[in-house]
């Protein structure tokens, strides 16, 4: 029974150090489930301290993104706005770009016609300055002939003054001598 006794002794001795080593391992697991605890307790709160925070940033986004919209829904609306506007404005220009053509069209055929109209006109003085300088040498070749008949009648017209003395003289020694053959045709008698 000693045997027994010790070998049961022995037992008790291993079954001790066993109970000492499995309370060693059961508080050290205690102490790791505290702390895993602890540290679950830590993150929870953390969590829900992110998930608030991340709900107001949503409803700050929300918010935010609202205001940004309203506010690229307004820019937009000022920007078609002026689209319209400038579309408006090319418009605007296109006409008067076309009417500037038009105009500038008409004012080129206007001046090729004016300046048809100008050679022609060109042409036309020319001829008539011709004319007129042929007229011009005419009229001094005819004031010649004139100023030529001029002297020619002035000669004529002198001698024919002188022939009109002679003859005037010549009927008056012929009246005389008529008068004096009447008188001496009278006289005997």
């Amino acid at each position: 029974m000693c045997g027994e006794a010790k070998l049961s002794e022995e037992k008790a001795a291993r079954a001790m150090i066993d109970a000492a080593r499995l309370a060693d391992e059961l508080r050290c697991e205690q102490d790791a489930a505290m702390n895993l605890e602890k540290d679950r307790k830590l993150l929870e709160a953390q969590c829900k301290d992110a998930q608030a925070r991340t709900d107001e940033a949503e409803i700050n986004a929300l918010k935010g993104g609202k205001k940004a919209m309203m506010k690229m829904e307004t820019r937009i609306r000022e920007l078609e706005s002026e689209l319209d506007a400038e579309n408006r404005r090319l418009g605007d220009a296109s006409k008067n770009l076309r009417k500037t053509e038009r105009k500038i069209k008409e004012l080129t055929f206007a001046a090729d016609e004016d300046k048809k109209n100008h050679e022609r006109m060109q042409a036309l003085i020319d001829q008539l300055q011709g004319k007129v300088k042929s007229y011009k040498k005419q009229i001094e070749e005819a004031e010649e002939i004139a100023a030529l008949n001029l002297a020619k009648y002035r000669k004529v017209a002198g001698a024919l003054g002188d022939a009109e003395a002679a003859a005037d003289e010549n009927e008056q020694a012929l009246a005389r001598m008529k008068a004096r053959a009447r008188s001496a045709s009278l006289g005997p008698l």
